[in-house]
């Protein structure tokens, strides 16, 4: 069974929009905003001299509302929006720029700037979604510009124009793909133990804070599992780490094949792994980790000529009964973990209704 890897990190690359999270996009947008307002003003100046005096006036209200909006921005919470009607609003002006009457021929290198800015600040998806219909727009009005395109110096024109514009399309959206895929990669290799393939000790973490907010929502319960597997030291003293990786590989894929859909499991560190059960009783969590215990020391691996046996001590508590925070979760269970290794290892054990008084619910000496 596959485990999902979503911890914090995960989450923070999920909800990103783009490769720049919410701080930097809010920075690069107070930078255009500063450089957008700036540039309206020379243009309004200039439109004015030239006799466009609705567009001169346009031009300087639009920077005067780019200013305050650069102040606004430090704490709006609708950065998503105002970057939405800062795009559509650039974009369409690109366009107005370019069907005015004499309307110089580097008006059109502004569409060229669509598809970096779209995908710079939302994304691949919608970075695409957006562009390409202003970029299409662009083209068309181009060839209405031309006019004629019979003749080979207006169609060569039109050709650089759509074949650049093209292009630049393209090569934004393979490096935002390969952008993509590489930061995905690096998340992965921050949230995964090599050895096991499982989520790590952060991972875990995370993924534990999330399941309790989530539970502090919906009413619902889970069992927190902290497992060890008994006398692990042996196996290397006597086998070499070799044999004791190939014991965690196996006891790893153990553990995902039995668990739920639901459930999530992690290597927390050396022979620790833990476990998070949703949606389950204390009499389920118990059953569930008990086969599992089962599983475990009943099972028997190959390394070379050597026959291999262990046995794994379970420590379970749960939410909310023996705690609402993380550490305090934890923490009971580390205490029945240890409670069930004292008691003989190979076994389950958990806390009653006082988590300080400790149950050993089920197990055999290994």
């Amino acid at each position: 069974m596959k485990t999902s890897h979503h911890a914090d990190l995960g989450a923070t690359l999920e909800q990103s929009r783009s490769g720049l999270r919410d701080n930097h996009r809010r920075s690069l947008m107070r930078l255009l905003f500063v450089a957008t307002g700036s540039a309206l003003v020379v243009f309004a100046c200039l439109q004015i001299l030239s006799g466009f005096l609705w567009l001169g006036l346009g031009e300087l209200a639009a920077s005067v509302v780019l200013f305050v909006g650069t102040w606004r921005l430090k704490t709006t919470r609708h950065l998503q929006a105002c970057i939405y009607a800062y795009l559509l609003t650039l974009f369409s002006f690109f366009l107005v720029i370019i069907v005015l009457p004499n309307a110089s021929v580097a008006a059109f290198v502004w569409v060229l700037m669509m598809p970096v800015l779209a995908y710079l600040l939302l994304g691949k998806r919608e970075g695409l979604i957006l562009s390409v219909p202003f970029m299409i727009a662009g083209g068309i009005l181009y060839y209405l510009y031309l006019e004629d395109v019979a003749s080979p110096h207006a169609l060569i024109d039109l050709l650089n124009m759509v074949l650049c514009g093209a292009l630049m399309l393209v090569f934004v959206h393979l490096y935002e793909v390969r952008r993509e895929e590489a930061e995905q990669r690096l998340v992965d290799m921050a949230q995964t133990d090599a050895l096991t393939g499982l989520a790590n000790r952060s991972n875990f973490q995370g993924t534990l804070n999330r399941t309790i907010a989530e539970c502090e929502r919906s009413g619902t319960g889970f069992a927190l599992v902290v497992m060890d597997i008994d006398h692990f030291k042996v196996v290397n003293d006597t086998l070499g780490h070799e044999a004791g990786d190939h014991v965690l590989r196996n006891i790893s894929r153990c553990l995902t094949e039995r668990l739920r859909g639901t459930d999530f499991v992690g290597r927390l560190g050396g022979e620790e792994f833990g476990l998070i059960l949703r949606d389950v009783k204390p009499a389920d969590a118990f059953e569930l980790m008990d086969e599992l215990r089962q599983r475990i020391s009943s099972s028997e691996l190959t390394y070379g000529e050597a026959r291999i046996r262990v046995t794994a001590s379970f420590g379970i508590a749960q939410w909310p009964d023996h705690g609402r925070q993380a550490e305090s979760l934890m923490r009971v269970a580390d205490r029945c973990l240890y409670s069930g290794k004292r008691a003989g290892r190979n076994r389950v054990a958990g806390a009653g209704s006082n988590p300080r008084q400790m149950e050993i619910l089920a197990g055999e000496t290994g």
